[in-house]
């Protein structure tokens, strides 16, 4: 939803760069939040993060804590390498009171505000200290004194009206409410952010991030990847489609392989995406990185994102196709980021491509991305289901920037018609480079072809290849060869020239 936005209206950073972007700059000053989550999903660090940015900025913060105590809060500022100097701690934790005062539990009645001496001493202290940050830790002690609903939506209102009145910007921590099927508080507050955890099988935690509501106000809405890291948390937004004009599409880039471009048209087109398909070793990876260093060799750059390969073999088996990765790495012309499947979550490695593709400190833009391979992607995901969703948004984000998107996916079995694709994602691409091997004259051997192209006209011959110390070296096609792409081909032509016929010899 686009709407206008009252000049009034002042927003205030949360301290979290990338939750401020899904906010569209910030949250509403002098409103009233609701941060809930379930226990270790982030919101004591959020929330300190909200007062320190408001340290940064000369605006006064003020901590209530019901749930830990003073020493714990500098625990964990300590633990991400922080200070809570200029941050006023209230703790609402009196031993000497007794629980089972009236005080305690009754906080508020129908009539008139009737407020408890721990309640009262808050009040005091906003009074007193006049903060423009406040937070509230936590809306579960409150909910357990308040012994009903309406004394609890209550006792909440008037904080609230307590809190906007005197000019304080107030963020509301709770033990996710909403799973008790308790909507009371999310009505009442201006805006809700939900923090999750999320237990794989294997792997790291899994945390993410949903604004559920900002009342009046645009946001990004849907599921955002957080970590929680020293320094603080870290948000990864989802990829959010906007179209933006002024990239190059539609551009003919060349592979650096004349037979290559042959196949495909040409070459691939600037905006455009490419599936590379077929079994492990078949050479997916050397012929996209031959794609790549040709956009090097013309002064553009290019990103690896590597799932499966170590940075000493991908040097290594690049080095022996003749490809000098070390030099246009040095020269800042290809980058390579090597990932961790049980680490590293889609909205963070969403994150990182986006970054990657900005330009760089010379004006340089990237041409070429490279995904190596899209079974390390998917083993990223937690549910299959939302690969191709997240992967088809991704594609479309580097394609409106005129990127060429190389995805390579290995196909399970090496021989045959029983090759199995981890997931159909074909129909995403715009082009399909379909790799198989083939046996011929007791030997094994590999072919290619393009059986797709989206944005124009291809070849559609099957030929064979080799991988050596030039490179990619690809042969006419393979007119005297049936069954080939099912692995088990009839050969009908001269076998004793076949290779001779081909070009495919290799150099003495």
């Amino acid at each position: 939803m686009d709407l206008p936005e009252s000049p009034l209206d002042r927003q205030l950073s949360t301290g979290v760069p990338a939750l401020d972007d899904i906010l569209h700059g910030g949250l509403t000053a002098d409103r009233l939040y609701l941060v809930e989550g379930d226990p270790g999903t982030g919101k004591t660090t959020l929330a300190i993060q909200f007062l320190l940015e408001g340290i940064k900025r000369g605006e006064s913060g003020l901590y209530v804590t019901l749930s830990e105590t003073k020493h714990e809060l500098e625990g964990v500022a300590r633990s991400h390498g922080w200070s809570l100097d200029g941050i006023e701690i209230h703790e609402l934790v009196d031993p000497t009171d007794s629980v089972e005062s009236q005080a305690q539990y009754t906080m508020f009645e129908p009539s008139e505000i009737e407020l408890g001496s721990t309640i009262r001493s808050v009040l005091d202290k906003v009074e007193a200290l006049k903060p423009s940050r406040v937070v509230f830790d936590s809306l579960s002690e409150m909910r357990l004194l308040s012994q009903g609903p309406l004394r609890y939506r209550r006792q909440v209102l008037s904080l609230k009206q307590f809190f906007v009145g005197r000019g304080c910007t107030t963020l509301l921590l709770d033990d996710h409410a909403s799973a008790e099927q308790d909507q009371q508080l999310q009505s009442i507050a201006h805006g809700v952010i939900r923090l999750e955890q999320l237990l794989s099988d294997y792997g790291s935690v899994r945390r993410r991030l949903r604004v559920i509501k900002h009342r009046g106000c645009d946001f990004i809405g849907g599921a955002h990847d957080i970590r929680l890291v020293r320094g603080g948390m870290q948000v990864f937004p989802r990829t959010s489609l906007e179209y933006e004009s002024g990239y190059a599409t539609g551009i003919q880039l060349s592979s650096g392989n004349v037979e290559l471009d042959n196949l495909l048209g040409g070459g691939l087109l600037s905006g455009s995406s490419a599936l590379l398909l077929g079994p492990a070793g078949v050479g997916k990876s050397s012929t996209a990185t031959q794609i790549a260093v040709a956009a090097a060799e013309r002064g553009e750059r290019a990103v690896f994102f590597e799932f499966e390969e170590s940075h000493h073999a991908m040097m290594t088996r690049s080095r022996g196709l003749g490809f000098d990765l070390q030099k246009h790495i040095d020269a800042g012309l290809i980058e390579v980021q090597h990932l961790i499947p049980g680490e590293v979550t889609p909205s963070e490695f969403a994150s990182r491509v986006r970054e990657a593709v900005k330009p760089d400190q010379q004006g340089r833009q990237v041409s070429v991305v490279l995904i190596d391979s899209l079974n390390g992607y998917l083993n990223s995901m937690p549910h299959e289901k939302f690969l191709t969703i997240q992967l088809h948004d991704l594609l479309q984000y580097l394609g409106q920037r005129g990127i060429v998107t190389l995805v390579i996916a290995a196909q399970h079995g090496m021989l045959g018609s029983t090759m199995a694709t981890p997931v159909d994602t074909s129909y995403l691409a715009d082009t399909v480079l379909l790799f198989r091997y083939f046996e011929a004259a007791g030997e094994i051997r590999q072919a290619i072809s393009a059986v797709k192209k989206r944005s124009g006209r291809h070849e559609r011959t099957i030929r064979e290849f080799r991988l050596c110390d030039r490179g990619l070296v690809i042969g006419e096609p393979l007119r005297e060869f049936r069954g080939v792409l099912a692995g088990t081909p009839v050969f009908t032509g001269d076998q004793d020239n076949l290779l001779r016929k081909k070009g495919l010899e290799t150099p003495k």
